[in-house]
């Protein structure tokens, strides 16, 4: 049997503690630093793997299509 999907709602009083974004980075200077922490496992990575980033509505429909498919090998 199927597991049903519950969905979670925060309380009202619920504080958001989250930093407000004020640097703006464009995603060619962002992606390289990111895969080098990752390939060498920095932990500092870890920190903000739960953070959000904002993107463009046409990245966001790029990245949800490329999610759905599966890149060949080349």
């Amino acid at each position: 049997m199927a597991t049903r999907l519950r969905l979670y709602t925060a309380p009202a009083d619920a504080v958001d503690d989250r930093p407000t974004p004020e640097i703006n980075v464009r995603l060619g200077d962002l992606l390289p630093l990111a895969a080098v922490a990752q390939r060498m496992n920095f932990i500092w990575l870890k920190d903000f793997l739960d953070d959000e980033v904002m993107v463009s509505h046409d990245l966001y429909e790029v990245m949800q299509a490329f999610r759905g498919s599966r890149p060949t090998s080349a």
